[in-house]
């Protein structure tokens, strides 16, 4: 149950004792070349284009936000380092990618194809790149080669191939496809009618799932458990694409993903695999997700690797790609539910979750420089063709502004609902967890049991307070077994909650004048912020500051290295942890402290980001060293090159009050 990539190593010796014992003198160099070597199907093209066009992904929506601007960034970025011209068409003026000084030309145009023709027309790019705008490049790329624009103008789509997109998007072909190499999507019908999709729905048998193709956040997608249901459903999905799949219901089981990376030359790694802590049947933006998983056996982790890349291979998808499993949690059965051929939330979460800059080797890769020639630029030592090892644990959790909102349904599903999301590292699980929900709404003060009621039907049916749901079902006495019965989020997730709750109330039958050393210590350990207790031991937040700092207790800053410190490694992005013994860094220069705009949410989004890093430029240009502190994995502020150091922790009183004494900064931008 271990990696099968180099497994053919085997069979070469196997040869090679062989040819020994028949008195043959085996040409090992010639036989592991001939077994390494690989023939691809199309002549690689080795032209570089000195033009490359990028197709931006517009304005924001949900489901596609400040991503998009982080990885069309770092592949301008990328471009330039090669010595290419860049032309950016995106009618977003709230993006970094926009601004002067990154691209050599910028294009307001809408992403549409009259537009983006006129421009391939005026400005004759040698190249495009369709990867880096999310679903509405994708579509608008499809479309311009469908109408013979890349073939009229001499245009070359740089990395995966355009086929490739749409075979990955068209559900029918993407089944067919993958069943050749022998895997599996889940029992599925693709239909273009409200009758054929009642057909599909009878042949596979209630509950389905109804989701539209070529379609962005899982828009007009959700669950039917009879006729009606899915009528309504069917009749809102095809009113947004000309395509609709009717999926066999997999609720409950669990959904795995992996982040994987091909160059032309069919070298391929996995850079990270993700873990939703919610079971099948919410959309993956709407998921809380773990780094690394968490719950995978080894057989299991190695299983859905090699068939990653296998997928990815047989595709022959070139740069970056997201595949999507759902994982049988009683038996190793899995589905494969889909593959993104482009960069894409997850990416952004996987990138920075690793420190592997992904859309920066995906720019690469489509120029067709290969894995190994390319160095990876976060830690200076490593190449690009390494597998990041993580020695943390990494929590993503989205933000729902639904309150803001009259009448609106609370319950999440399968299709997307959050404005934004938060990235927590910690070394424990329960800690990242308890810093990304202080992240999420600066109001709560952790795993919360007071928040909400228990409600048996909001434990079944997620809203997006579930996670408190569960804090007062676990204080009220549920056990880890009724709960897993009813959210079907595995028990090793529900059995860190209850360590949370446990710990609460041992915090609660203590005052302030009887918290021991050891007490505060493993509270801070399990992410119990200096105010959650405060509030346990009827106390103030300052209070037990004073009493910590009194205690010696104080956090450690470690770095996210991509290499778990198994190599030399030098980075900039850092945390903050309890569960450590000794800092990773030295503070010993003076630097200038940026506070960034934190997650996105309504009336606050990616325009912050912006200000935040033309604050950053400007301080670097004049020769100023810099920290940042955000928490938001979608935004330029938190990419490898911005600042000097960038912690990836909570914008809070006490944490940007622990950071300020350990590194004493010469001043701190707050606007």
């Amino acid at each position: 149950a271990g990696p099968q990539d180099l497994e053919c190593l085997f069979d070469v010796f196997l040869d090679v004792v062989k040819l020994s014992c028949q008195n043959e003198t085996p040409n090992l160099i010639e036989l592991l070349t001939e077994k390494l070597k690989y023939s691809p199907e199309k002549t690689i093209n080795f032209s570089v284009p000195k033009k490359v066009l990028i197709i931006g992904s517009g304005g924001l929506s949900i489901g596609q936000a400040g991503e998009f601007d982080y990885s069309g960034s770092q592949a301008i970025k990328a471009l330039q380092e090669e010595n290419i011209q860049t032309v950016l068409i995106n009618p977003n003026i709230a993006t970094v990618q926009t601004s002067k000084g990154l691209a050599d030309k910028v294009y307001f145009l809408p992403l549409y194809r009259e537009y983006v023709e006129q421009v391939i027309n005026a400005e004759r790019p040698g190249g495009v790149l369709l990867t880096f705008g999310g679903q509405t490049a994708l579509n608008c790329g499809v479309e311009l080669q469908k109408a013979g624009v890349f073939e009229k103008f001499g245009v070359q789509v740089l990395g995966t191939p355009i086929q490739s997109i749409i075979d990955t998007e068209d559900r029918k072909v993407f089944r067919e496809r993958i069943e050749k190499i022998g895997e599996k999507v889940a029992p599925s019908c693709a239909v273009f009618s409200v009758v054929q999709a009642l057909e599909a729905a009878e042949k596979l048998g209630y509950p389905v799932m109804a989701r539209a193709a070529f379609s962005l956040g899982g828009l007009g997608s959700g669950f039917a458990d009879n006729a009606e249901e899915l009528k309504s459903l069917a009749t809102q999905a095809l009113a947004h694409s000309s395509q609709l799949i009717i999926d066999k219901s997999l609720k409950g089981w669990k959904e795995v993903e992996y982040e994987v990376v091909r160059d032309a030359y069919d070298n391929c790694i996995t850079v990270c695999n993700m873990e939703n802590v919610d079971p099948l049947g919410i959309h993956t933006g709407e998921s809380i997700v773990v780094a690394p998983s968490q719950t995978l056996s080894n057989k299991e982790y190695n299983m859905l690797r090699t068939t990653a890349i296998n997928v990815i291979r047989h595709f022959g998808i070139v740069g970056e790609c997201n595949i999507q499993y759902a994982l049988n949690p009683e038996s190793e059965e899995y589905y494969i539910i889909e593959v993104n051929a482009r960069l894409s939330r997850s990416s952004a979460l996987a990138s920075k979750a690793t420190g592997y800059p992904l859309a920066y080797v995906a720019a690469k890769l489509a120029l067709n420089i290969p894995l190994p020639s390319i160095k990876n630029s976060v830690t200076g030592e490593t190449t690009a063709c390494f597998e990041p090892s993580l020695d943390y644990c990494v929590v993503k959790i989205p933000r729902w502004d639904l309150s803001k909102f009259s009448r609106v349904n609370t319950k999440i599903g399968s299709s997307m609902k959050s404005v934004g999301e938060v990235m927590a590292i910690g070394r424990k699980f329960e800690e990242a967890f308890q810093k990304a929900l202080r992240m999420v709404e600066e109001n709560v003060i952790g795993f919360d049991p007071y928040l909400k009621k228990v409600n048996d039907e909001e434990l079944v049916q997620p809203t997006d307070k579930r996670p408190f749901v569960i804090a007062a079902a676990l204080k009220s006495g549920y056990t880890v077994n009724r709960l897993y019965e009813l959210t079907k989020i595995d028990c090793w997730f529900l059995q860190k909650m209850k360590n949370i709750i446990d710990f609460l109330s041992v915090l609660e039958g203590v005052d302030q004048h009887n918290l021991s050393r050891d007490i505060l210590l493993r509270a801070k350990q399990f992410g119990f912020s200096d105010k959650q207790i405060a509030v346990a031991v009827k106390s103030t937040e300052l209070a037990i500051r004073k009493q910590r700092i009194e205690f010696k207790i104080l956090p450690f800053v470690k770095q996210i290295d991509t290499v778990a410190a198994e190599w030399p490694a030098s980075t900039n992005y850092l945390y903050l942890t309890y569960n450590g013994a000794s800092h990773d860094i030295d503070f010993n220069e003076p630097h200038i402290m940026v506070i960034g705009s934190g997650v996105y949410r309504i009336g606050s989004s990616v325009e912050f980001d912006w200000c935040a890093v033309e604050c950053l430029r400007e301080l670097r240009n004049l020769d100023k060293k810099t920290i940042m502190i955000n928490y938001n994995p979608e935004t330029v502020s938190t990419d490898y090159d911005m600042s000097d150091r960038l912690y990836f922790e909570e914008i809070t009183f006490e944490v940007v009050m622990d950071i300020y004494n350990l590194e004493n900064p010469v001043g701190i931008i707050l606007s």
